[in-house]
């Protein structure tokens, strides 16, 4: 960072000594994994600079936006509408955390046997080290997982601007109708929020702002699939991270801009990895920053990363909302199509998501998949076995990873990945 933000942390209410250690670990690592790498874009110096600056001036501009009246949503899921939140002239921003943090004081209040991304969203809070969190005007949850709802329940005494979303587990008329039921409740929690009314006209610029985000996120994904690969994994990791932070209009110009550049690459048959290395798609549970260890591992043990199969990466971004109807319930109806054609792990019965995976794997050339859990998620771990037998009888080889964010199984990971490499080879 090139400005001093100190005084602004400390205006949100920041553990500065605490904060100063996260963005340490955080920029070394981010150096040593990222800025290492060989043959990189030039436009993902855009991403890198945003990285540098992800609490620094991406978190000035959001106090600058409150400032002028607007307010700032913070999200822990893909299910909470976006289009709506811009409709609103509202902010949104994401909340996972990638990192552990504070987890003295979070087994105060969490079971230890807690998946990671749920104890790591406590401990930032716990820590005061989120200025996304600490200069969110609403943060939203949402019932997914059972471990989410019950923590919810213990992060609303922390906090009084906590607003939950209920959420179907089934892709049924009555999962739909809920589904449409509690879009049209957060409608209204926006509109108080934010005092103003979201008609026809608003709610299609919300979503026109997402769909054209979508859009330039699944020409970078296409754009992956050639056997002339332009960007490592690891790089396409970061734009699919930077998504659920950035302003959305300058990150879909500067995705696109990349896709340019990516475009040119390939014709020019400028690849990061040599012909023949092992390609991996990595599907499961989603990787929130700081969580780059199993990728680092990956493409750093002979493979790379083709596509993720995951809410950040190409589930949380695949669809687009049809903009079509001319009434604000028509709109309505066609966020919830959208969002409920998403294929998370908490949905019963999920056979789309299975047949995605195979037909991403097909599309993306995958010679193998890596299945990713935290561990303690039972819904991903739980479909990752009849998944594995599935892919396996269809000649598609898998290799199943639990892990968290600790650093103590990365030899025990790197021995694990490296032969199943060997085995794609």
């Amino acid at each position: 960072m090139t400005t001093d933000h100190t005084p602004m942390w400390k205006d949100l209410g920041l553990n500065i000594e605490a904060h100063d250690a996260l963005l340490s670990v955080l920029g070394q690592a981010y150096g040593d994994i990222y800025l290492a790498q060989k043959k990189r874009p030039e436009n993902m110096g855009y991403f890198d600079f945003v990285m540098s600056e992800v609490h620094g001036q991406r978190i000035q501009e959001l106090v600058d936006a409150r400032a002028e009246g607007r307010k700032v949503i913070g999200c822990y899921c893909v299910f909470v509408p976006e289009e709506i939140t811009l409709a609103a002239e509202a902010v949104h921003v994401g909340l996972c955390s990638g990192a552990d943090f504070a987890m003295d004081e979070v087994e105060k209040y969490l079971p230890r046997n807690t998946c990671a991304l749920i104890k790591s969203s406590m401990g930032f809070k716990l820590a005061k080290v989120c200025p996304y969190l600490e200069c969110s005007d609403l943060v939203v949850g949402e019932n997914t997982c059972d471990g989410k709802k019950k923590a919810y329940e213990t992060l609303s005494t922390m906090m009084d601007n906590l607003y939950v979303m209920d959420l179907p587990q089934v892709k049924s008329a009555e999962g739909k109708a809920l589904l449409k039921a509690e879009f049209i409740r957060y409608k209204e929690a926006v509109e108080a929020l934010t005092g103003k009314t979201i008609d026809v006209a608003a709610l299609k610029k919300g979503i026109a702002i997402v769909n054209d985000k979508r859009k330039a996120m699944a020409r970078l994904a296409a754009l992956r699939q050639g056997t002339v690969l332009p960007i490592s994994g690891l790089d396409a990791l970061i734009a699919n991270q930077v998504f659920f932070y950035d302003d959305p209009v300058r990150f879909t110009a500067s995705v696109n801009a990349l896709c340019d550049e990516l475009e040119k690459r390939i014709a020019e048959k400028i690849s990061v990895i040599p012909e023949g290395t092992p390609r991996i798609l990595v599907s499961g549970c989603p990787m929130a920053v700081p969580n780059w260890k199993l990728p680092a591992i990956i493409e750093t043990s002979g493979a790379v990363i083709v596509a993720e199969e995951s809410c950040v990466g190409e589930r949380g971004c695949r669809n687009l909302t049809d903009d079509s109807s001319d009434d604000l319930d028509g709109l309505i109806d066609a966020l919830v199509d959208r969002y409920l054609a998403i294929d998370c792990a908490i949905f019963t019965p999920n056979t789309e998501r299975t047949d995605h995976i195979k037909e991403l794997a097909k599309a993306s050339k995958a010679d193998g998949v890596i299945q990713y859990t935290l561990n303690f998620c039972q819904p991903y771990a739980l479909e990752a076995m009849p998944i594995e037998k599935e892919l396996e009888e269809g000649g598609l080889p898998t290799l199943r990873i639990e892990t968290d964010y600790s650093q103590e199984d990365m030899g025990q990971l790197q021995t694990r990945v490296e032969a199943f490499v060997e085995l794609l080879k």
